[in-house]
């Protein structure tokens, strides 16, 4: 007869009876596996497969829906604010109303700016300065004399 040690010493010195083990020990170790990846992931039948489906339409039609909304309102506040982003309105476009405001706010401090700084650059280069009267004042004071001096240059 064949006792429990003298198997155990088989299998811890013998090469063979060590793969035999291994391998036994893999088989039963993949089924073990096997059966819980089934456990915590089912496969899917095509019901399943198609409501996963329906639900991705749906999501991505929401979204969808949702961006226009915001293009919509990001269009009127940029209206209002006489903002000429009617072309890059999609880059203002956040994920939710307030980052979309937010955005558009930045936007307008940002080309108000600009705008404001190219204004003054040109006036400052091609500006016109009226002339000063410093040595005498011309300026009628009333009609009267208005037509005192018109008539006067003309004759």
């Amino acid at each position: 007869m064949i006792t429990i040690e003298e198997v155990k010493k088989f299998m811890e010195e013998n090469e063979e009876g060590k793969r035999w083990l291994d391998s036994e020990r893999d088989k039963h170790l993949k089924k073990e596996v096997d059966k819980r990846i089934l456990e915590l992931y089912p496969e899917e039948t095509p019901d399943k497969k198609q409501l996963r489906e329906l639900n991705v339409k749906i999501e991505k039609m929401e979204s969808e829906k949702q961006r226009e909304v915001l293009k919509n309102k990001a269009l009127t506040i940029a209206a209002e604010k006489k903002l000429p982003i009617s072309n890059i309105v999609d880059l203002l476009i956040a994920d939710d109303e307030e980052s979309t405001v937010s955005n558009i706010g930045k936007f307008e401090e940002i080309f108000g700016g600009s705008v404001q700084i190219a204004v003054e650059e040109r006036l400052k280069s091609n500006g016109y300065t009226p002339p000063n009267n410093a040595g005498g004042n011309n300026q009628p004071k009333n009609l009267n004399d208005a037509l005192k001096n018109y008539y006067n240059k003309t004759n």
